[in-house]
């Protein structure tokens, strides 16, 4: 199918090139016609797309539920840059993720690390802890970008239903999703026939992950995203907002 943008390169393998670079640009109707591509397209097909239009100027970010976008990423472009956001409250079990996703794949990897508090601000502040320890350090790490990529999917909660393959984020990057459009079941499938690294609490019943004292495990049946600050009315920590 043709992707509307006429690039160099095969669809695999090929890595950002070094050097200065030009991001290709994109009005917001030209993004939402592209969008309505993807659904139909292969997403190593649309990482590849990512990869051409903005090369370096591109970051994938991972919470480390399990390394699906990371590995199709990496046969796309084994030099992509790959940011997570060490908040200084996650599970032991996820730094062990991370270490052990990166040395598999010999990640570009970018830990974006909090300073630490005088306090705890999941207890003090509870409200802005988000915001001030993952939104900002997102900003940090995507300063110069063009575009990143998430591996946000529908199916995860009401809240994401209607999460676009492509569209621009609150800061006018370009926020890629490759796997939008997939279920449970396809992510399964993948990790399954590839063998991809999953957090061990993943078979826990903790479907979602994210700061060990916001993140509790999920009846079966329950929303996936249910665990994630139980008894409270929040529903996103704010990265993916816009």
């Amino acid at each position: 199918m043709s992707l509307g943008l006429d690039v160099s390169g095969e669809s695999s393998g090929h890595d950002p090139a070094p050097g200065p670079f030009t991001p290709a640009s994109f009005s917001d109707d030209e993004l939402g016609r592209l969008a309505a591509e993807f659904e139909s397209a292969d997403a190593p097909e649309i990482i590849d797309w990512a990869v051409a239009a903005f090369g370096p100027l591109l970051s994938l970010t991972a919470s480390m539920t399990d390394a699906v976008l990371i590995d199709l990423a990496v046969r796309v472009a084994p030099a992509i840059e790959v940011v997570f956001i060490d908040t200084g409250y996650h599970f032991p079990e996820t730094l062990e993720t991370v270490e052990r996703v990166r040395r598999h794949y010999g990640l570009n990897l970018r830990i974006m690390t909090v300073a630490p508090h005088d306090e705890t601000l999941w207890e003090t502040d509870p409200e802005n802890c988000c915001s001030s320890v993952k939104v900002g350090q997102l900003d940090r790490a995507l300063a110069g970008k063009a575009a990143w990529m998430s591996g946000l999917r529908r199916d995860e909660a009401p809240s994401r239903a209607g999460t676009p393959i492509v569209g621009r984020d609150l800061r006018g990057l370009v926020k890629v999703n490759p796997i939008a459009n997939w279920d449970a079941d396809r992510v399964a499938a993948y990790v399954a026939d590839h063998d991809v690294i999953v957090h061990p609490l993943t078979l826990q019943g903790y479907p979602s992950i994210g700061c060990m004292p916001c993140t509790h495990p999920v009846a079966d049946g329950e929303d996936p995203r249910s665990g994630r600050w139980a008894g409270s009315s929040r529903t996103e920590c704010g990265l993916h907002l816009g």
